[in-house]
């Protein structure tokens, strides 16, 4: 276990480092979960025969705590998290966990952990963050495809920092004919744990051969952008911002919704929900991918059939830059917040 006064909080990276403390909350036979608390991080003793294990029955979220300039902890839309979580349980068969529950657990952990929240500084861009694992796994063990009959909740959480170490550059990205990633009535809406062990292959081949993420398309058409790996898409056509719709392929993302309004509300663009075709991002002045982990990642070039398309000359968007600082600076609190997004915890 690291301890808080042995991180370099400048050279921390977007990688594992476990904290001292995690939550966990259970549901037993009668389908109704406990109130939860916080106890040491420590491992969870499962049977070989649980549902998680054989079947996949396991969900997640992502989230992340930060220090302000005041100097408090804030949580960025939580509710959000709850929220999409309690839907991640109904598709599976879990549940559902109640919101309460999961609020208490991510101020509770938030608060336990407040020595691994990163402190402020005074750029923006190299701030750091707790960032929080909320997981659901079906631990009762059971033998034949149902769902099981007992759950186990934890949160367990991470000191990160910065995603962009060498500053905001532009990444390269391979569109796949050969991988999907979702399909009509399937589970990419959701966060469920299987959606990202099938994508771990095609990312991996990308990566090999020079290219930071795989660009998915829709399975029908195989026309229609769905997803950058286990981000949401966004591009900038003629004074448009458009992202692809939510049709139960896509993960609804916090961050997604995020920039949507900022998008709207703080910058006054036009935007649209639809089907976006690789032929208009080609078109397009800029794109950017959105999730919790990078906030913000812009698009420099996207690879299809043997060519390179090129999007704003390779490099970020003055758009693209726009939206990540603003959302970033709500975030750590150089900006006000005027949406109610951020939720303070405590004093770290």
């Amino acid at each position: 276990m690291v301890e808080p006064h042995e991180i370099n909080w400048q050279e921390l990276s977007f990688a594992y480092t476990p904290t001292k403390y995690m939550f966990i909350a259970r549901c037993g036979a009668d389908q109704k979960w406990q109130e939860g608390e916080v106890v040491p991080y420590q491992d969870i003793p499962m049977s070989p025969a649980a549902c998680v294990l054989n079947y996949g029955q396991g969900l997640f979220e992502g989230l992340k705590a930060f220090s302000g300039k005041d100097d408090k902890i804030y949580l960025f839309r939580p509710e959000e998290n709850a929220m999409r979580i309690s839907e991640g349980c109904e598709r599976l068969c879990v549940p559902p966990l109640p919101v309460e529950i999961f609020l208490n657990g991510i101020s509770e952990i938030a608060r336990a952990n407040r020595e691994y929240v990163p402190p402020f500084r005074e750029e923006s861009f190299s701030q750091g963050s707790l960032y929080i694992r909320p997981v659901i796994w079906g631990t009762g063990p059971i033998l034949g495809v149902a769902p099981a009959p007992s759950y186990t909740f934890v949160i367990f959480a991470c000191p990160v920092g910065a995603y962009f170490k060498k500053g905001f550059q532009a990444i390269k990205l391979k569109v796949t004919t050969e991988y999907f990633r979702a399909t009509k009535g399937g589970t990419g809406y959701i966060k469920a744990i299987g959606n990202y062990a099938t994508g771990m292959l095609p990312a991996q081949i990308a990566k090999k051969e020079g290219f930071q993420e795989i660009l998915y398309l829709d399975t029908k058409e195989c026309k229609y952008i769905e997803e950058v790996g286990a981000a949401n898409f966004f591009c900038y056509l003629n004074g448009t911002l458009v992202t692809p719709e939510l049709d139960g392929r896509i993960l609804p993302g916090i961050t997604r919704s995020s920039i949507l309004e900022l998008a709207q509300k703080r910058l006054g663009l036009k935007v649209e929900e639809r089907k976006v075709s690789l032929e208009e991002v080609f078109q397009s002045e800029e794109a950017f991918s959105t999730g919790t982990a990078a906030v913000v990642s812009p698009v420099g070039s996207i690879f299809y059939k043997g060519k390179e398309h090129l999007i704003n000359g390779g490099e970020p968007g003055p758009l693209t830059k726009k939206l990540f600082e603003i959302l970033v600076n709500i975030q750590h609190g150089f900006d006000p917040d005027h949406y109610g997004w951020s939720q303070e915890v405590c004093q770290r």
